[in-house]
């Protein structure tokens, strides 16, 4: 093998044999889902995602986005409307149909968090007006490019690419800057889809930089708290592998189901097949289209073991999942969709109400 073979080999593989660094849950902002569809759907969205908010599920869905530009745009609070998550996008075909160009933003953030440093005044006095509050806030920036590739034997496949910035925020004292890029294929036929996604390709990373006044640093060391430094969070690939199919009942329903499956290779997690080499993390989806005006959804996914809520000496385990529910409608070029989730399980009643609008701008024609 030539240097320059060893060199490209070394360097695909690189995400892989440095396990060590990566922090399993890090961007896990990136995590949440996009539009009130697929989170209603529990995230099975790779095979099937076809508008503007396949630059979050699966970029290669963008080559879909035809005729005219797409835009979503979806608001959630979590926590009692502590936790809010912003997501707009914007998709934009090209004259030929033949590819696509999108752009999504994301935000989740929380909000003025007291900053409880300088309660306590010099001589053991509380000063309430020394408490400031600031923000903890997490962006992320995708610029997404997908082509539809020459059809095979009547089925359509496409590729799609994600170049993504990362830039996260802790009020005046923490800063990262971060860049990672995605990767997808789609393969349809008349009933069913393939999808495959590489999230993090090349390995996600986040610099942290860190500002403390003097003044702050003498209160950390006092009260036995740790001062950070400058330190690099790696986030390890994960694959996304999902299959659809269109089931058509009677003349105006048509029911959609896919089940998608999350691969990550940073050691064992709480999922269904854990494993040192691999974890895998199922996610099953169901869409009923009415006339394609009307959708009811639903979804299952984040199947976890845990204590069950009866045992009193916390021996017992049993399977829990975290549910979904949706619906939508469509008006023109115009669909409102709502989903209704949990945060973490069945029994765990930190619910949340999603909206999301999804928009195609048709231009006027001319006379």
């Amino acid at each position: 093998m030539t240097n320059r073979n060893l060199f490209i080999v070394v360097f695909l593989l690189s995400p892989f044999l440095s396990f060590s660094q990566f922090r399993k849950y890090s961007n896990e902002f990136l995590n949440i889902g996009a539009g009130a569809r697929g989170l209603a759907m529990g995230g099975a969205q790779a095979a099937s995602v076809s508008d503007g908010t396949a630059g979050y599920w699966n970029p290669a869905g963008l080559a879909l986005v035809e005729d005219h530009p797409d835009v979503n745009l979806m608001h959630a609070e979590y926590f009692a409307g502590i936790g809010k998550y912003d997501y707009v996008s914007v998709a934009i075909p090209a004259q030929d149909n033949k590819r696509t160009l999108g752009v999504s933003l994301l935000r989740f953030a929380v909000d003025d968090i007291p900053n409880t440093l300088f309660l306590v005044e010099p001589d053991g006095n509380i000063n309430y007006n020394n408490i400031q509050t600031f923000s903890s806030a997490d962006y992320a920036l995708l610029l997404s490019y997908a082509q539809n590739i020459k059809p095979i034997n009547d089925k359509q496949l496409s590729f799609g690419v994600n170049a993504k910035v990362i830039h996260r925020k802790v009020g005046a004292f923490a800063t990262a800057w971060g860049f990672g890029i995605d990767a997808g294929l789609q393969l349809r036929a008349d009933k069913w889809q393939l999808g495959i996604v590489a999230k993090d390709l090349t390995t996600t990373f986040n610099a942290w930089s860190f500002k403390f006044s003097e003044k702050e640093k003498e209160v950390l060391y006092l009260t036995k708290n740790a001062i950070p430094v400058k330190s690099t969070e790696l986030t390890a690939p994960r694959l996304v592998i999902g299959g659809g199919y269109n089931f058509n009942i009677g003349s105006s329903v048509k029911l959609l189901a896919e089940a998608n499956l999350d691969l990550t290779f940073d050691g064992k997690r709480n999922t269904v097949v854990s494993t040192k080499a691999v974890s895998i993390d199922p996610h099953i989806g169901l869409e009923a289209a009415i006339k394609e005006v009307f959708f009811v959804r639903g979804g299952v996914t984040n199947f976890q073991r845990a204590l069950s809520d009866g045992d009193l000496i916390n021996q017992k385990k049993v399977w829990i999942y975290q549910p979904s529910l949706g619906a939508g409608f469509r008006i023109n070029n115009v669909t409102i969709d709502y989903a209704f989730t949990n945060l973490a399980n069945q029994s765990n009643p930190l619910y949340t109400h999603i909206f999301s609008l999804h928009l195609g701008l048709i231009k006027k024609e001319k006379y």
